[in-house]
């Protein structure tokens, strides 16, 4: 019989999870998002990443739904939370950026760590020098390659058809492209969106293969919103919901402390988006889109909580 590589795996303790689950306050309300949270706590075992060196609480897994139609944002408010980040991340992708310095020049530094101070990427040799994603997210967004070399527009490609009113169920945008993995600084978190029509609205699908609970999941959920929503509005076909399924959910160890403190906040109502009127094509968001065409009403929230970043 073949040996079990997970023979010496050690799961959570019950001594350890109650520890945990003692910092807890009773009856505070959980939105979809701390709700996620208090289950990897509840229901996570340890898992030990290998690109950070740090073990994670971990769950397999999960499922949200976006009420795009009627603008319910999913903004966190059980700590203060940084939207126009998240949707200018998107945003560029959506421009195809290829630096941390393009992202920078529109007021994002969420790039900045993964490609100057990760250890890993820093000794690839596909690294061309600072800055450098290799690749990732945006470059296949706008410019996947196919089998003759040819750069391929995916979001042109849906845009044009949803225009016209098609869907021919491949409606589909994809950030992982395996046969360059090496040559990256970051896997793509979030990597698949399709969009269907039905009844006359747009919908959304979204699989994310990973997602650190306290950092990156609230930029996820406000950026699936922001896809949608948008996608809708360039089109002119009306926003039904967006479906995100997060497979691999987890808090790292030197998140929990941070993130009970968290989960003890009672959280505000949920804000609204609105984006400009003049905000009316994909060649807008490709050229002049910015944090001015969009505005968050009805957002209040607690005050910073820095998790940490896992390296």
């Amino acid at each position: 019989m073949k040996k079990n590589p997970l023979a010496t795996f050690k799961p959570i303790s019950d001594e350890e999870r109650a520890a945990f689950l003692s910092k807890l306050k009773p009856g505070v309300t959980r939105t979809p998002y701390t709700a996620f949270l208090e289950k990897i706590i509840t229901q996570g075992e340890w898992v030990a990443n290998e690109r950070t060196g740090k073990k994670c609480l971990t769950i397999i897994n999960h499922d949200f739904t976006y009420d795009v139609c009627n603008n319910v944002l999913p903004l966190d408010t059980t700590r203060t939370s940084y939207v126009r980040k998240a949707i200018m991340e998107l945003v560029g992708y959506i421009r195809g950026f290829v630096s941390a310095k393009q992202f920078r020049d529109i007021g994002v530094d969420t790039w900045d760590e993964n490609t100057n101070e990760s250890e890993g990427w820093l000794n690839n040799p596909f690294r061309t020098g600072p800055d450098d994603m290799g690749g990732a997210y945006g470059e296949q967004l706008r410019a996947w390659k196919d089998h003759k070399g040819e750069p391929i527009d995916q979001l042109r490609k849906v845009y044009e058809k949803l225009c016209k009113g098609i869907d021919d169920r491949g409606l589909i945008l994809l950030f992982l492209n395996p046969g360059i993995e090496e040559k990256t600084c970051l896997r793509p978190c979030l990597f698949f969106h399709q969009f269907s029509i039905l009844g006359g609205k747009l919908y959304l699908n979204s699989v994310q293969r990973s997602c650190d609970g306290p950092l990156g999941l609230n930029f996820n959920q406000v950026q699936c919103f922001f896809l949608l929503a948008a996608m809708s509005k360039i089109t002119g076909i009306p926003a039904g919901e967006a479906y995100h399924k997060v497979i691999n959910g987890h808090i790292y160890e030197d998140q929990i402390d941070t993130v009970l403190q968290q989960l003890n906040n009672e959280p505000y109502s949920s804000p609204s988006l609105e984006l400009s009127d003049e905000f009316d094509s994909l060649e807008y968001l490709d050229e002049v889109f910015s944090a001015n065409d969009f505005k968050v009403s009805g957002y209040q929230s607690h005050g910073k909580i820095a998790h940490q970043f896992a390296k």
